[in-house]
């Protein structure tokens, strides 16, 4: 049996209470009151309320750490202290039309000499499912009790690779439609399930063999990174780099398959 630390037991706690609400509302999901945040960009009650219920677990747990949060944008904490990277609801469209495939995604950042910053702990949970993955740093990436690998897989045409696709008045099409050319005719097939951070719970599973995609925000991957190099793989943004966040765009995978996927993808953007 894997033991986690208390921290991540608060993760969780907090996790599962905010999903309990997300499953009930899920099943009232006609009758949920929606406002529109942006083109094609829906934000629910559901959303606002778990992130709320999360937001106090987690004070209760740890007061004087700050959050940045998809919603409620920054609370400042402690500058000295970790902070809690959230996304209530990584899926809201899929929730907002019936599609039972979304998660709760909660890293913990820690502050570093010199200004930066390090996530150490990130749990990425499935209210649907009951699935619960979590990583430590140097403690292994986890389903519940269960170890995760990376797939072994190392040829691209055995590979089922991930992605999300732009969308209206979200990421760049041209450069996507350039990358999907260059890694389509190379794999055995591409998924798009709609919530980044259990694309990259399940890179770290091996459900996936790889995943890349731009336009993302620290609340979509700040967990999955974690969970995906905790489970042997490697991630990068687009030139191989380690500017994930700041570019917003992420490749992952195992060694070889990672190292592939950027080849397509660098060269598509040539």
């Amino acid at each position: 049996m894997a033991s986690h630390s208390g921290l991540l037991t608060v993760m969780e706690r907090a996790a599962r209470k905010a999903g309990g609400k997300l499953r009930r509302d899920f099943g009232e999901v006609e009758h949920l009151q929606v406002s529109r945040k942006g083109p094609a960009d829906f934000v629910s009650k559901a959303d606002h309320q778990a992130e709320k219920t999360l937001v106090e677990e987690l004070q209760k747990a740890r007061p004087d750490w700050g959050f940045l949060l998809e919603e409620g944008g920054v609370i400042e904490g402690d500058p000295s202290k970790p902070r809690w990277i959230i996304d209530p609801l990584d899926g809201t469209t899929n929730f907002l039309h019936g599609i039972p495939h979304f998660a709760i995604s909660i890293a913990v950042e820690e502050p570093l000499f010199g200004g930066k910053r390090e996530v150490t702990t990130g749990l990425i949970y499935q209210p649907f499912t009951d699935e619960s993955y979590w990583a430590e740093k140097n403690r292994g990436a986890w389903r519940h009790d269960q170890r995760l690998r990376v797939s072994a897989r190392r040829d691209l045409a055995d590979c089922v690779i991930a992605t999300g696709i732009p969308f209206m008045g979200h990421g760049d099409f041209a450069q996507w439609t350039r990358i999907f050319g260059a890694v389509a005719p190379s794999i055995a097939g591409i998924r798009r399930f709609g919530a980044a951070s259990l694309d990259l719970a399940h890179v770290a599973s091996g459900r996936y063999d790889g995943f890349w995609e731009s336009g993302l925000q620290p609340w979509d991957v700040a967990a999955g990174l974690l969970m995906v190099r905790e489970a042997g793989g490697f991630v990068s943004d687009f030139r191989g780099g380690d500017l994930m966040i700041d570019r917003k765009e992420v490749i992952a995978g195992n060694d070889a398959i990672h190292s592939k996927l950027h080849k397509l993808v660098a060269g598509a953007l040539r």
